[in-house]
């Protein structure tokens, strides 16, 4: 079958250089986010794309509209690739959470994967409603290129699960930069290997194709008490 699935993250928002949680609430790309996704659009302009789906939040739907472009498609949203709910966090700072929400927070920093606050999702609900989209995907286009468009979090919680990763360390672990492209290809809907993880190359503009390090991009367990929260354009979550 060999399908090849293009996993996009989207792309900046105007929220994201205030770092700011973002999940269930709809906000814009900036300039910046369109530049970056029509960078990709075109460094995908040659592939022989058979269908786009997005998750329905405007950042997405945008970014896949511009991706879908090049190839006189339209976009399909599927719910299911939402990105991660945090309820009653949403529009807030981290620190501001952990200052009004110390206990919550306490327990998302542990295990992301099982704890949700108040109102929102936890990292086990966003695969299980997020994972049976995928497949269904793959299995509606066998042998197909398909351009998907999701969020931070789910794509990570994704990858976690196709690759048999422990989930509650995926915030440790992985990274999505904003207008990222993953590539995985299927064998057959269950069997799943990755080509490419969090590529930026088409917006880079150093030419150098290598990310920075910065230890704010992931997790409280990757970075100084200093440094954690110095990271616009990668929220902390």
């Amino acid at each position: 079958m060999n399908t090849r699935i293009f996993l996009v993250r989207h792309g900046a928002t105007v929220l994201t250089a205030e770092d700011r949680f973002a999940g269930s609430i709809n906000v814009p790309l900036s300039d910046e986010g369109r530049s970056q996704a029509q960078r990709l659009a075109a460094r995908l302009s040659n592939e022989a794309i058979t269908a786009v789906y997005a998750s329905p939040m405007d950042r997405t739907m945008e970014t896949a509209r511009i991706l879908a472009t090049p190839h006189l498609m339209n976009v399909e949203p599927r719910d299911g690739l939402k990105e991660i709910s945090h309820g009653h966090w949403e529009e807030m700072t981290r620190p501001e959470v952990e200052a009004k929400y110390p206990e919550e927070a306490a327990a998302w920093d542990e295990d992301p994967f099982t704890f949700a606050p108040l109102g929102g999702e936890s990292g086990l609900a966003v695969t299980a409603r997020s994972l049976p989209v995928l497949i269904d995907i793959v299995r509606a286009h066998p042998g197909g290129k398909v351009l998907i468009v999701s969020h931070k979090a789910t794509i990570r919680l994704l990858l976690s699960s196709l690759l048999g990763f422990d989930p509650r360390r995926y915030r440790d672990n992985l990274d999505q930069s904003p207008a990222a492209l993953n590539i995985i290809d299927f064998k057959d809907p269950v069997r799943a290997r990755l080509m490419l993880f969090n590529d930026t190359s088409h917006y880079d503009t150093d030419g150098l194709a290598i990310p920075a390090v910065n230890s704010a991009r992931l997790s409280r367990w990757w970075c100084d008490e200093e440094l954690c929260y110095i990271a616009p354009g990668h929220e902390n979550f």
